[in-house]
């Protein structure tokens, strides 16, 4: 057989899968003919051309384009905590507090949605012009919740921006890690999300715009901020470019586009998330709307997978990918249950402070400055431990997952009367969560071919996405029910037994506004008005039914966290692939 064709042959069962063993080389031949393919001495590596083994200087230029990446990152992240730290001043406004709810599932669906799409776009096309796209998005999303005068078109705007944010969150991490050596990507990639500091204090930001101003400004701050990177990206990043595409015509990149599989997962995810939150919440799980929509969504995520695995001539997700198959399936797993549990914390605890512990709009932004700064240190320091230690990410990821399930599910001990006590568990489930979130995304990157750090990137977000939507699903369904139960029970019974009122209209208002956080209203109701005790009494009554209910929720973390623990104990070491350059031989 000639080289060429034991080439084609190694390339073909590279392809199916055939890998049998993996060596470092230090040198790098190109393969004729073949724009990211490399061999040596019979080890062939699968790349991207570039030199991802030593670090160029940092000039200005390149300086720049980290700058412009960071500015997409943050502007990704942004837009869902300073809005979800206000829901109550954001219905209160233009109402809708019966759906509120879908302006954080909005943005995350559309988020979860087009990644794996945008992944193998940006792969094929390149960073420069989907990050530009994507920052336009989330600029337009902004426009429009900020304008909007109806919950609808505010939740349409939301969804907007998650386009936006899916987009550009992974193609910073993507960049961010393609422009690293792959020995420093965990390390440069701890740089890029640091940036994300000045709106540690989100919380805080979103109470003190909304009660001095009018929360339509948390919409200005956060367009102007991605506007801000998008010309920063055009102006200064200019990566190399694909070799995915290298010599093809428009035409034939777009041929190498799975179409048929985004429209799938696109539009299986929407139709399966919009059914878990309707069920048991807003429709009966019986119901038609609920059945015929949760079986179609299932329906075309099963149509997803066949169409990936037999059909799809350019699918979206390579069989390349699976190079460390155990690592990447199971570091998956672990980011599933991540997402999950980080939405626990990050959508449930700004709420929490604001029901349990009082509405004054400082004291819930101090509450809630814990949440972003542990988180952050969390990822920064098992990031840096990730390139110091050159892997070890087991030991990392079981030592972070049980940090996690320990904080989340500690949280369930909080009530109206140890606030002092919730902050250390707040950090301690704070950097768990951090010490996953992030760095499984980087393990995933470290594990797969260069040219697809995009895909690969695209896949780890939307699974961690798709967990958190699953989660906050399933805890919000919970918390609700719980929370009628228990509102019933100590609304209820105080102004029955407290102050005789027992009229079944006037019990269900109050609860109906407690659980908007409407608690002005009430005290102009009859048998409210005038009455401050009764007002007093039937709020502390709130408290504690909030309290009771949002135990529940963390509850259900600790059976996710243990399923992340025991993912993490079975990972396999990335050692090998963080010492130099990794090259794959196949049969």
């Amino acid at each position: 057989m000639s080289s060429q064709g034991s080439f084609e042959h190694a390339h073909a069962e590279h392809e199916k899968g055939n890998v049998t063993a993996l060596e470092n080389v230090k040198t790098k031949e190109r393969v004729p003919g073949h724009t990211n393919y490399y061999e040596k001495d019979g080890l062939r590596t699968y790349g991207d051309n570039e030199d991802h083994d030593h670090e160029p200087p940092m000039t200005f230029k390149r300086f720049m384009s980290f700058v412009a990446m960071a500015m997409l990152w943050t502007a990704s992240q942004i837009p869902v905590y300073l809005f979800g730290g206000a829901p109550p001043y954001i219905y209160g406004d233009i109402g809708g507090r019966d759906r509120w709810v879908w302006f954080v599932l909005a943005h995350l669906l559309a988020l979860a949605s087009v990644c794996p799409f945008v992944g193998s776009l940006s792969d094929l096309l390149g960073r420069r012009y989907v990050a530009i796209i994507g920052g336009c998005f989330i600029v337009l999303g902004n426009i429009v919740s900020s304008t909007a005068h109806t919950m609808n078109t505010f939740i349409c705007g939301m969804a907007l921006t998650g386009v936006g944010a899916g987009i550009n969150e992974l193609t910073a991490l993507a960049a961010t890690s393609e422009m690293a050596p792959t020995r420093k990507r965990g390390a440069y990639v701890a740089a890029l999300i640091f940036t994300i500091v000045p709106f540690c204090p989100a919380v805080l930001y979103a109470q003190l715009i909304a009660f001095h101003s009018t929360w339509r400004y948390i919409g200005l701050l956060c367009g102007v901020w991605a506007a801000l990177g998008v010309l920063f990206t055009i102006f200064f990043y200019f990566p190399p470019p694909r070799v995915n595409s290298a010599g093809l015509t428009r035409r034939e990149v777009l041929g190498q586009i799975d179409w048929i599989g985004g429209l799938l997962s696109i539009s299986g995810m929407l139709l399966f998330m919009m059914a878990l939150q309707w069920g048991g919440y807003e429709y009966d799980w019986s119901s038609a709307h609920v059945l015929a929509t949760l079986i179609l969504g299932i329906i075309l995520l099963t149509g997803f997978v066949i169409w990936e695995a037999k059909f799809a001539k350019y699918p979206m997700f390579p069989k390349r990918l699976q190079q460390d198959p155990r690592v990447l399936s199971l570091t998956l797993v672990i980011t599933f249950i991540s997402g999950a549990n980080f939405f626990a914390i990050l959508m449930f605890w700004p709420t929490q402070a604001f029901n349990v512990y009082g509405h004054d709009p400082i004291g819930v932004g101090i509450r809630g400055i814990p949440i972003g700064f542990s988180i952050l240190a969390g990822a920064c320091v098992v990031l840096v431990l990730l390139s110091v230690l050159r892997g070890h990410n087991r030991a990392l990821m079981v030592v972070s997952t049980c940090i996690m399930t320990a904080g989340t599910g500690s949280m369930a001990v909080a009530d109206v009367n140890n606030l002092s006590t919730v902050w250390g568990l707040l950090v301690l489930a704070g950097l768990g969560i951090g010490g996953i979130v992030v760095p499984a995304s980087i393990i995933t990157t470290i594990i797969c071919p260069d040219d697809l750090i995009a895909t690969i990137a695209a896949l780890t977000l939307s699974i961690r996405v798709i967990g958190g939507s699953i989660g906050y699903c399933v805890y919000y369904n919970v918390f609700f029910n719980q929370f009628i139960k228990q509102a019933k029970h100590y609304i209820g019974g105080a102004m029955v037994t407290k102050f005789n009122l027992t009229d079944p209209a006037l019990i269900l208002e109050v609860i109906t506004l407690t659980s908007a956080s409407e608690l002005e209203p009430i005290a102009q109701l009859p048998g409210f008005k005038g009455n401050e005790l009764a007002y007093q009494t039937i709020v502390a009554a709130g408290q504690m039914a909030f309290a009771q209910a949002y135990k529940w929720v963390y509850y259900v973390s600790i059976a996710f966290g243990a399923v992340s623990i025991i993912a993490a104990c079975f990972l396999g070491d990335i050692k090998k692939y963080m010492d130099d350059h990794v090259a794959v031989i196949v049969h």
